[in-house]
């Protein structure tokens, strides 16, 4: 139990381990649970599979936990690896794997018993064996040991096996259908080793998800932070053994200068020896594609180096299989070649090659600048200021991360205070926008070590604010916030009303009373102005309105209503939004939709805004209102898309470290699990105390609103009020501001079953003593709904009613249904069958549409009780589907072709036709020009 009494237990988030399987691999789940099922699977046909996949993907772990599965089973696990010395002795890698066995030969016939023991050089060989003896005797030997206990064999390095062994092995693995044996193979590279079944089931090992890339990350002793961080995840690109191996550098303090990420010895061991043996020439180039971007085209890399047209000066490393040359560039084929080249230079080396990149891109300042500062070892304002210049352009196109790179690295370069304290403060801004806490927080101590101009501390404390307000620290994110205003606010506005801007999303997360105060005083008077800013976002006037409105609506919900009133009057630009401005503009109004409980407009203003934000690549300052959005469409019933955005910000959570923002994940998808009808326990989480939740009630609220969903799913409905009621103090004063009031006719629904609707009724009028005298249209709607719950009998139907007649309504159709269920179930107590009959069929079609199975059965049987036979209505095709198909139908439903949602979704164009050939019988479509019509906000 927690401080408020939430009950936390369950499973965790990444499901798919086999039951009874210890061993965990982060981000391999499923890939492992499919070995599994190979191992366990039917024994009447060939059980085996290869597993492909670069260095470090992960092969070796999958087939140790696999071995250590079938061990438990009591299988007997026959274990063989490639070494690439002994590629070219015969049966040397056949002779690992069958080393237990060969006690066993004696029992073979003769010349199969000869066969093998001449093959491994146990007995001198007498005379000529075709192949057909040995091959046999070992499927002979395999067979006989698979009558007493299963049979596991497990060949790793496959592509470093001698070639008669891997005949032997495809010979075998053709014949052991019938047989107790399964074959688990695994290779480096992309196609089968020759020699093996062309239909050998195949498993590829993809790069890890971001998400589970940062798991695996978190899972390190001493895990960077910040800026460190985000770098090694993406120099890693996935893949498993680099994230290890990168982090134990970074912890070794194996620092690289310039920025670049460190070295391991391990990581030497494996590469170092393969790059030190090609020729001086290739060794050069690989150096110079290593010191370049990704953005660095062959032609600039070969000029640089001074090498001619010549491509086949590449030619021993893609032979060793370090590099592919390929349309116009030069690609690693693994994340740690590059690191293992650049590394292992000489430092005089890596700057020449720095120096020369940077003189080959004179047409292209950006790259030019990063180039020279990387040659660069001391201060230099020239390269401060062309970095400086970066930035700006890299910050118009929206390119944050990028932006704050450059600026930091100016700030290092600049030899001036003053001018390095500035170019501090515009990078922590960058980095806000990136949406990074942790590299916010070390950029702001480095401002404020080196300036006390107000305004300068003020640009840094927003970002530190927001910063630590996502990591769960609200009242250090206000001390932060108040240390900027007090005693003397900073002169420019446009930082006063930023930091009052955050100040808001620090008041709403911890709920705290005293946080929200301050804010309408901040804003009191000031007006937008034309002079100039560091805030790009603010530099229109609807830009700032709004930004101004969401504050105070913030800081007084009950003001909201006006406030979006009075931003819906303003002429708004007829051009598609594109600027930051723009972005702004719209998430600011969907700010202010949310806390005017305009729930259709917040998902539309929420979602435009994303869009440009996931086009710039970075969610940034977004991410406080990512629960909101996914309540919002749990709210207006789009529970598919309610979905796919708990999964993409389940995803930023993980790789920003956003603590508060991964239980409000947890406890919406809980919540949605419980409407749906599933198993909806909270996962069990022991991180979870690293959050307080008294001074972050917007968690504490939803943990506790989900805790209630479940239990009033499950059919416990003491349980449901219990939880319910902790939104709400003994003097109906709410846990949560905003939060607690949206959940009073679940309340009232819990109060009604366990007989306690008279301490439901004190908590319905707090609540709306609370709101005033003209609450919004959904509050209005479920006060009513929970006044004829609790309230007097004899007005229970004149509020049940209110609750289900008005139009606007239908906005919430999850919370509509269930008025008019219970207004029916109402009228049933009341000898009223025929009036409830309607209502019962139409809160049965709008379950059963939402795909909420539990009420959606209760409503058919309150309807059947009432004396009709109630059809099922059709479901919601689209929850049938997985996240990413739910996405692709709707990309493809606004038009877009194959080839460009593959590059929105990084799949390849064939892929996406697959994926809607599958899906078009599930959504009952035969076509594409169909799929709008599954949709309602296109």
């Amino acid at each position: 139990m927690d401080e408020r009494g939430v009950r936390i237990d369950g499973a965790s988030e990444e499901r798919g381990t086999p039951p009874g399987l210890t061993t965990t691999l982060m981000g391999r789940e499923s890939e492992l649970a499919r070995i599994v099922d190979v191992i366990d699977g039917d024994r009447s046909g060939p059980r085996a599979m290869l597993l492909l996949g670069e260095a470090g993907t992960g092969k070796t772990a999958l087939l140790a936990a696999a071995a250590g599965h079938a061990r438990g089973t009591g299988s007997l696990v026959l274990a063989s690896r490639g070494c690439e010395a002994e590629v070219e002795q015969s049966f040397a890698a056949l002779h690992q794997l069958l080393l237990p066995l060969l006690p066993e030969v004696d029992e073979l016939p003769e010349h199969q018993r000869e066969a093998l023991k001449a093959a491994f050089g146990i007995v001198a060989a007498t005379r000529q064996h075709g192949p057909m003896p040995l091959r046999v005797g070992v499927l002979n030997l395999l067979a006989r040991v698979s009558w007493s206990r299963p049979v596991l064999l497990v060949a790793d390095d496959v592509q470093h096996f001698d070639r008669d062994t891997r005949d032997v092995l495809g010979f075998v693995m053709r014949r052991l259908a019938g047989h107790d044996v399964t074959a688990l193979l695994a290779a480096r590279g992309h196609t089968p080793p020759d020699g093996l079944n062309p239909d050998l089931p195949v498993l590829s090992l993809a790069p890890l998800s971001r998400r589970a890339a940062a798991r695996l990350l978190d899972a390190q002793p001493q895990p960077p932070t910040g800026r460190a961080r985000i770098d090694l995840l993406e120099q890693a690109a996935g893949n498993p053994l680099a994230i290890i191996e990168l982090s134990r550098a970074v912890r070794a303090g194996q620092a690289v200068p310039g920025g670049g990420l460190p070295q391991t010895l391990r990581i030497q061991e494996m590469f170092a020896a393969q790059l030190r043996a090609l020729p001086a020439g290739t060794q050069r180039l690989i150096l110079y594609a290593a010191a370049s971007s990704d953005h660095e085209d062959l032609e600039t890399i070969m000029a640089a180096a001074g090498a001619g047209p010549d491509l086949g000066v590449w030619a021993p490393a893609e032979d060793a299989g370090l590099m592919t040359i390929a349309g116009g560039r030069a690609a690693f084929r693994h994340p740690l070649v590059r690191t293992a080249s650049y590394d292992g230079a000489p430092a005089h080396l890596r700057q020449q090659a720095h120096a020369d990149l940077a003189a080959v891109l004179d047409a292209d300042p950006a790259r030019r600048a990063w180039h020279l500062a990387a040659a660069c070892p001391w201060q230099d304002e020239s390269v401060a200021a062309a970095l400086e210049d970066t930035a700006e352009l890299a910050g118009r196109r929206g390119g944050f991360f990028a932006a704050a790179r450059a600026l930091e690295r100016a700030a290092e370069c600049s030899p001036g205070a003053a001018d390095r304290a500035r170019r501090y403060a515009k990078a922590l801004r960058a980095a806000q926008n990136a949406g990074d806490p942790s590299w916010v927080r070390e950029l702001y101590d480095k401002v404020t070590a080196l300036t006390a101009d107000r305004d300068l501390l003020g640009v840094a404390a927003c970002g530190a604010g927001i910063a630590l307000s996502l990591s769960g620290h609200q009242r250090q994110g206000f001390q932060v916030l108040m240390s900027a205003l007090e005693p003397d606010p900073p002169g420019d506005g446009m930082t006063v009303l930023a930091l009052a801007a955050v100040l808001q999303a620090v008041a709403f997360q911890s709920g705290l009373p005293e946080m929200r105060r301050p804010i309408a005083a901040l804003l009191d008077g000031l007006e937008a102005g034309g002079r100039e800013t560091p805030y790009a976002e603010l530099t229109t006037t609807e830009a700032f309105e709004a930004v101004r409105a969401v504050a105070l609506a913030g800081a007084d919900p009950v003001q909201a209503p006006e406030l979006l009133r009075r931003i819906r009057r303003r002429p708004g630009t007829q051009e598609p939004p594109t600027g930051i401005a723009d972005l702004t503009r719209l998430h600011a109004a969907g700010g202010i939709a949310w806390y005017a409980d305009e729930s259709d407009l917040c998902v539309e203003s929420f979602r435009q805004a994303f869009a440009l934000l996931t086009a710039y690549g970075s969610m940034g300052n977004a991410a406080p209102s990512l629960a909101a959005m996914v309540s919002a469409l749990i709210d207006t019933g789009r529970w598919a898309e309610a979905e796919e955005q708990l999964e993409e910000t389940a995803t930023l959570a993980a790789v920003q470290k956003l603590r508060h923002l991964e239980i409000d994940v947890e406890a919406l998808r809980t919540t949605l699990r419980a409407l749906r009808g599933q198993p909806a326990d909270l996962p069990a989480d022991p991180a979870w105390t690293a959050v307080g939740l008294r001074e972050n009630r917007a968690t504490h609220a939803r943990l506790l609103r989900a805790a209630g969903t479940a239990a009033a799913a499950a059919g416990d409905f003491d349980g449901a009020f219990r939880h319910f009621r902790l939104l709400f103090g003994e003097d109906g004063v709410p846990l949560h501001y905003f939060l607690s009031h949206r959940s009073i006719a679940d309340l009232a629904a819990a109060a009604q079953r366990t007989g306690r609707q008279e301490e439901g009724a004190r908590v319905v009028a707090a609540v709306r003593a609370a709101l005033g005298a003209r609450p919004t249209t959904r509050m209005t709607l479920l006060l009513h709904h929970a006044a004829a719950l609790t309230g007097e009998a004899r007005d229970a139907e004149h509020h049940f009613r209110l609750a289900t007649v008005n139009p606007a309504g239908e906005q919430w159709p999850l919370a509509r249904a269930q008025a008019r269920l219970h207004y029916a179930q109402w009228l049933r107590r009341k000898r009223r069958p025929l009036d409830a009959r309607p209502l019962l069929a139409t809160a049965l079609e709008s379950f059963t549409r939402l795909g909420a199975r539990g009420l959606a059965d209760e409503a058919r049987v309150e309807l059947r009780a009432s004396g009709v036979a109630a059809a099922p209505a059709p479901a919601d095709p689209l929850a049938e589907l997985t996240a990413q198909q739910r996405q692709i139908v709707r990309l493809a439903a606004r038009g877009l072709r194959n080839r460009e949602i593959a590059e929105q979704l990084m799949l390849s164009p064939r892929t996406i036709g697959s994926h809607l050939y599958n899906v078009y019988p599930k959504l009952g479509v035969s076509s594409r020009h169909q799929l709008r019509d599954l949709f309602d906000d296109l």
